[in-house]
């Protein structure tokens, strides 16, 4: 298979909204959380936990969409933790984050080998399935390629306008997105900075848990340990990215899905030549030259990393 067939492929261009979905949630997340002025390193182990905790809450009976709901009540309350640490004690968020994800990572493992103690394969569950939308999912190409694709992709390309109007067409937006910048004149005009920078690091994370839930009951149908791959990581990544824009975050995501589309479709052409590892690292090197190029420019948050303390100037 050469490139031009892969590139005009249906199966390749629908693969790769699916491998943007999870990337989408925690960008997004990612990008909440650090418009308001704090760093999410959580993320990684965020993911794990929305996983792990959506996969067995349908294993036990529950249905897919409460699945939804109780990984980003867990990715909301990590947050929470998250936020009581770098945002009210002022504590590095370097640090807290790394901490989030050892924590997070390890409490899903833990949880899953305790309530599943004789498990040696991944049990499977009934994930969602592909959702065609009447009168769309009929035009040619582009009906199989975005409108035969599960809810929760859906859902993931839904929220990216909702989040950018939310941000750039609302007071609360505004309020936001200057917590990240002056959090001092944020505080002048009444607004508790902590309780904002909090919300914003609770929904952030909350989106992040839905992007790992997205993997367990909408593509692999299991859980399994090392799941998340660095997904985080790159996540983190493509908000810088995107200069901190959800639509070119929507962008990040969707290339870099493509790199990974397309080494495993080329990896399983040419294998017998180029050793595999060469492919698996080609969506990584490919992501950090367009991340260098793109980002030259980019405007950080002013206030990213710097606590905030009531009263001083």
């Amino acid at each position: 298979m050469d490139l031009l067939d892969i590139f005009v492929s249906l199966g390749f261009w629908a693969a790769l909204v699916r491998m943007a979905t999870p990337l989408v949630f925690g960008t997004l997340g990612e990008l909440i959380c650090e418009r308001a002025g704090v760093l999410n390193l959580g993320i990684e182990g965020i993911m794990t936990m929305g996983a792990m905790v959506a996969w067995m809450w349908v294993y036990q009976g529950g249905d897919l969409w409460t699945a939804v709901l109780v990984a980003a009540i867990f990715g909301a309350l990590f947050g929470l933790l998250h936020s009581g640490f770098s945002v009210y004690l002022g504590v590095s968020q370097h640090v807290t984050g790394i901490g989030i994800t050892l924590l997070a990572s390890a409490l899903s493992y833990f949880a899953f080998r305790m309530l599943l103690p004789d498990v040696t394969t991944p049990p499977k569950i009934d994930p969602f399935k592909p959702y065609p939308i009447p009168g769309l999912s009929e035009l040619p190409f582009l009906g199989e390629v975005l409108f035969t694709q599960s809810p929760l992709t859906y859902l993931a390309f839904l929220l990216v306008p909702v989040v950018g109007y939310g941000l750039y067409r609302t007071p609360l937006g505004l309020a936001l997105r200057m917590v990240g910048e002056n959090p001092m004149a944020v505080e002048a005009q009444g607004i508790d900075v902590h309780r904002l920078r909090t919300a914003a690091v609770m929904l952030g994370s909350a989106f992040m848990a839905v992007g790992g839930a997205f993997l367990t009951i909408s593509v692999f149908d299991a859980f399994y340990i090392g799941m998340i791959n660095g997904r985080g990581w790159i996540c983190i990544a493509l908000v810088i990215f995107a200069s901190w824009r959800p639509g070119k975050a929507l962008l990040g995501a969707l290339l870099f899905a493509a790199f990974e589309a397309l080494q495993i479709r080329v990896q399983q052409s040419a294998s017998a030549f180029i050793p595999y590892q060469f492919f698996l690292m080609m969506p990584y090197v490919l992501s950090i030259l367009a991340m260098i190029v793109m980002s030259r420019r980019a405007a950080y948050p002013k206030a990213l990393l710097v606590p905030f303390r009531k009263g001083e100037r």
